[in-house]
């Protein structure tokens, strides 16, 4: 793994909480959207999209890229973010989010959007596309014999799929897990934001997913714990991903619903609920006071 500076992880720690700010004023302007499951997962994406993947935002269908796989379609607002601050279009389009003509719908669609992998908005089809993902980009690179089996990492990029807990309700997803560990996918990266609440209610109330890390585990994963907003925790479990070479790796994100924003932290119904002009102020502040702590 590599060593990461303070600088790096002071820099990206500042921007993800920036982009916090960049989301709640897309969901506040539209009236509509998510702010709970975007704010959970800003860490996991300034990370990847600002440090750790392979990509080119003015080609965006090179073939040699790392793919994100954003399966929790409804938290599309970060990814949004991310990709325009990444160059992929311009910020400036950010505020027509859930407009009308815009190119960025309320769930993510590659063929509207520059950086967009995949189509999310039925949950759970994310790691299964995935294995395809993976299996395709190992293939470009190799032409295995008869007698000879395709070295598990080897491959023209790797893809990272990016799902919330609440779908791991889905059995589809399992399907994909079971699938992605008998090919033996190590260019294939799974991210669980594990936040703990769903839309109605916290996630073990509407099925209990622990523990999850054995079930992983018992699956044939590589599995990789971490707090989910500590940035140096998050570039470190994406070196030591890419260093896994005989099977898949899962790293489960430890996160808070909402994270910044104290009133909206850990309560289901700020799952997909727009803030009034009150509470739109008083989370502003908030998410600005937590950007200064990281310039000081």
């Amino acid at each position: 793994m590599h060593a990461h500076s303070d600088d790096l992880v002071r820099d990206l720690s500042r921007k993800a909480q920036e982009f916090r700010i960049q989301v709640l004023k897309m969901v506040y302007n539209a009236q509509t959207g998510h702010l709970g499951g975007a704010y959970s997962v800003a860490e996991i994406l300034t990370a990847l999209y600002f440090h750790h993947m392979k990509v080119d935002p003015a080609n965006p269908g090179w073939e040699e890229r790392d793919r994100l796989l954003f399966s929790k379609g409804h938290a599309c607002a970060m990814l949004y973010t991310a990709l325009a601050h990444r160059g992929f279009f311009p910020p400036e389009e950010l505020m027509t989010f859930r407009q009308f003509n815009s190119r960025l719908q309320g769930h993510p669609d590659p063929i509207k959007t520059p950086g967009v992998e995949i189509a999310a908005g039925p949950l759970g089809h994310g790691v299964a596309i995935g294995v395809g993902a993976a299996l395709a980009m190992r293939q470009k690179i190799q032409k295995p014999s008869a007698q000879s089996s395709p070295s598990p990492r080897a491959s023209a990029g790797n893809v990272y799929v990016v799902l919330g807990d609440g779908e791991l309700n889905a059995g589809v997803v399992w399907e994909g897990v079971m699938s992605a560990a008998k090919y033996r996918l190590g260019n294939l990266t799974a991210i669980v934001d594990y936040n703990g609440i769903q839309q109605t209610s916290a996630s073990m109330d509407s099925m209990p997913t622990e523990p999850i890390a054995d079930k992983w585990k018992a699956f044939g994963w590589h599995v990789i714990e971490i707090h989910g907003h500590n940035m140096r925790q998050v570039l470190d479990a994406l070196d030591h991903a890419d260093e896994v070479h005989a099977k898949p790796t899962v790293i489960i994100a430890r996160t808070t619903k909402g994270k910044g924003v104290s009133f909206m932290e850990y309560d289901h119904r700020w799952h997909g609920q727009p803030p009034t002009k009150e509470q739109y102020e008083t989370a502003l502040s908030e998410l600005e006071k937590g950007v200064e702590q990281w310039r000081n």
